[in-house]
């Protein structure tokens, strides 16, 4: 009889959950001091990829990049466009040695339509496509560093990077140009100038944009990075997308359908360089580029988390 007792009161206790049991079987084998946050941070993921010999090749062409432009127009002469053209890009090429702040402004003209692509499918499509390839993504993930913590560090040191290298750019074509062609105001396409101060809250402004703009290339370079374990596959993928997307935007025929692509806003910061800043183009534009961004962020990290990591 006690047996049998013993037996039906076995029976009658509560079977655990089975999320409970998983979680207890999780606090069982988690490490003492383990604290998912702090896995992989920032600093580290920074320092790693700062040592990169792509990153220091990279910052080193955008710093050239002035002192090359500055030769150029030495050895042009610095002639004026006299062709009677009334395009604003045109006219801002024309006031490139007016003053420091209108050279910066050019620099970032000639180099925001590919030049500033390349930093950003750099360091957004190398991130994760470098770890798979060199093998150490799933000793990442053994450590182990949480799927979204990895992907999280990642993404924000690449565009940390990425806005980094925008600000490098205009940063020292200032300084370039105030030293090569003087302090003086900023020299409006239109005509008209605007004094020092407010010249450099508008090249904040365009520096901003441009970097808001870039997010496309950004989320489809991080969401190629979680889907290859080639790096160049991901990079020249998010390159090549974002030239089609700028070859597409010059056929004339897609008539309102080109307000669709990224592409068809990237130069709607020349409104800033006005007497009387526009801003519609601008926040159509940066609409536009943070839904698509947020659309292949939020398809990276889903990718990722089911993904199946060998390498």
């Amino acid at each position: 009889m006690s047996q049998l007792a013993e037996r039906t009161g076995a029976d009658d206790a509560p079977v655990p959950d089975a999320e409970d049991a998983r979680e207890e079987a999780r606090r069982t084998e988690t490490a003492s001091g383990y604290r998912a946050g702090r896995t992989l941070p920032l600093r580290v993921e920074l320092i790693r990829q700062l040592k990169r010999r792509r990153t220091m090749v990279m910052f080193a062409i955008l710093a050239l990049m002035p002192f090359v432009l500055a030769v150029a127009f030495a050895v042009g002469g610095g002639e004026q466009n006299n062709r009677g053209e009334v395009d604003d890009h045109l006219n801002l090429m024309d006031t490139a040695t007016q003053s420091g702040a209108n050279f910066a402004a050019v620099n970032l003209f000639v180099s925001a339509g590919f030049l500033l692509v390349v930093p950003v499918a750099l360091f957004c499509g190398d991130t994760v496509a470098s770890e798979a390839s060199w093998s150490s993504l799933r000793y990442l993930l053994a450590a182990p560093v949480p799927r979204a913590r990895l992907l999280w560090s990642k993404l924000t040191v690449a565009l940390g990077l990425s806005l980094a290298a925008m600000i490098i750019l205009p940063v020292i074509a200032l300084a370039v140009g105030g030293v090569v062609y003087g302090w003086g105001s900023l020299q409006l396409p239109t005509g008209g100038g605007v004094t020092p101060g407010t010249a450099a809250q508008r090249l904040v402004v365009v520096v901003a944009y441009v970097f808001v703009s870039q997010l496309v290339t950004a989320g489809l370079a991080f969401w190629l990075s979680t889907k290859t374990d080639a790096p160049l596959g991901a990079v020249g993928g998010a390159v090549g997308l974002t030239i089609v997307g700028n070859v597409l935007d010059q056929v004339t025929a897609l008539g309102s359908w080109r307000d669709f692509l990224p592409a068809h806003w990237n130069y709607a910061w020349a409104d800033a360089v006005q007497p009387r800043p526009e801003w519609s183009g601008m926040i159509q534009g940066a609409a536009l580029s943070v839904t698509y961004a947020v659309v292949l962020f939020a398809l990276a990290f889903r990718g990722f988390a089911r993904k199946d990591v060998v390498s």
